[in-house]
């Protein structure tokens, strides 16, 4: 079965970006949504959801059109100058690590529920694993990706189906402008897979298997945004304002210790793989585009979520959404930006091209950069 895998490209292109964007995001989406109303949180899933797909899409394209072997660091340097490049890394490598923090933090949550004790020494335990497989390297974990994916999803379609008799129409909050803004960094966070186009672009080899990259990544971040979605409306509509922060301890009253406990051990594998994908992600993008040694690159990949976690960054909620407001705004208007110039300067002809107006293009940048306006806005009043 795996070797049919690895010959399959589409199916290990489609796991790599749905295991890179499942992750600890999807367990923040029902306490944000439940603070912030159902109304809100549906909104911002169709016009995030649009706009993820668009900006994931663009940057299919810029690898398409590009011969080099790259990250979006590299891209933003060929294509932007020198100074893009250098706001690119920043943005990237405060995303990444912020993402990485993010797995650390709710890892902790996790185990806590599995084990049934606290510490931080659970964090720490996984931090180290995965560090260690990092440092040492490792080519491809699409295959096991695959099978993680079938088994998450499998884990949340059965917490969903016992939660389903359970669901009480008085825990859904329609709307809550208090905190009308709070969803916002947690859902973009939630759907980024940025960083698995490039791997994806080097898994497709031949102009038959790139021409699937745009049917692989609308079909992915679609899959991704129904599974996120029902997940949520499962999750409040049994534990309503008791929903936590990592969505499974509030649920514990309700569906009982063994389905929670099976679903936490699956959130560990989650976050286990993309805080591989991510590292991975990282610790090349220093040594490509940076040139900097790979033991050194991995170093600072691994190294940096670990002190941030150690002096005290440990709040899951705010860490995720400060990142998807910084890869948004960041990342999405660079992306866009070389979207633009790639068309003209690309040394390679794409396997697809996107004909989009530049005022879709501007509107899609000043919803990335209202966001941040909007996080900035609500966490300096709370």
């Amino acid at each position: 079965m795996a070797t049919y895998l690895m010959k399959d490209k589409f199916l290990l292109s489609i796991s790599v970006l749905i295991g890179t964007m499942v992750g600890a995001g999807i367990f923040g989406l029902p306490y944000v949504i439940t603070k912030s109303g159902v109304i809100p949180g549906l909104f911002y899933f169709l016009i995030l959801g649009g706009a993820i797909v668009l900006v994931h899409l663009f940057l299919g394209e810029i690898v398409l059109r590009t011969k080099e072997k790259q990250r979006l660091p590299g891209f933003a340097g060929r294509y932007l100058g020198e100074k893009g490049k250098i706001l690119i890394t920043i943005s990237t490598v405060l995303g990444i690590v912020g993402a990485l923090l993010a797995y650390i933090i709710i890892s902790g949550d996790f185990l806590n529920i599995i084990f049934g004790f606290d510490g931080i020494y659970f964090n720490l335990l996984f931090w180290f694993i995965l560090t260690y497989f990092i440092f040492r390297g490792i080519k491809s974990i699409a295959p096991t990706e695959f099978f993680l994916n079938i088994g998450f999803f499998f884990v949340i379609f059965l917490i969903f189906c016992f939660a389903l008799p359970k669901i009480d129409l008085q825990n859904f909050n329609l709307i809550n402008l208090e905190h009308i803004f709070l969803p916002y960094g947690v859902i973009l966070f939630s759907l980024i897979g940025l960083p698995a186009v490039p791997i994806i672009g080097e898994i497709l080899k031949t102009k038959t298997e790139k021409k699937k990259l745009k049917k692989i990544i609308i079909f992915s971040i679609s899959i991704v945004i129904i599974l996120y979605f029902l997940f949520s409306i499962a999750v409040i509509g049994v534990s309503g304002q008791h929903t936590s922060s990592d969505a499974l301890q509030g649920l514990i009253p309700f569906l009982g210790e063994k389905i929670i406990i099976l679903g936490a051990v699956f959130g560990i594998l989650a976050a286990a793989t993309s805080f591989l994908i991510l590292g991975n992600y990282l610790k090349n993008t220093l040594f490509y585009d940076y040139k900097i040694p790979r033991y050194i690159s991995a170093a600072i990949a691994c190294g940096l979520p670990l002190a941030l976690f150690l002096i005290g960054f440990r709040e899951f909620i705010s860490v995720i959404g400060f990142v998807g407001t910084i890869i948004g705004v960041i990342e999405g208007a660079a992306i866009i930006l070389i979207f633009k110039k790639v068309k003209q300067l690309g040394n390679r002809a794409p396997e697809y091209s996107l004909k989009i107006p530049s005022i879709l293009l501007y509107f899609l940048i000043s919803i990335f950069i209202l966001g941040a306006i909007s996080q900035i806005f609500y966490f300096s009043n709370l």
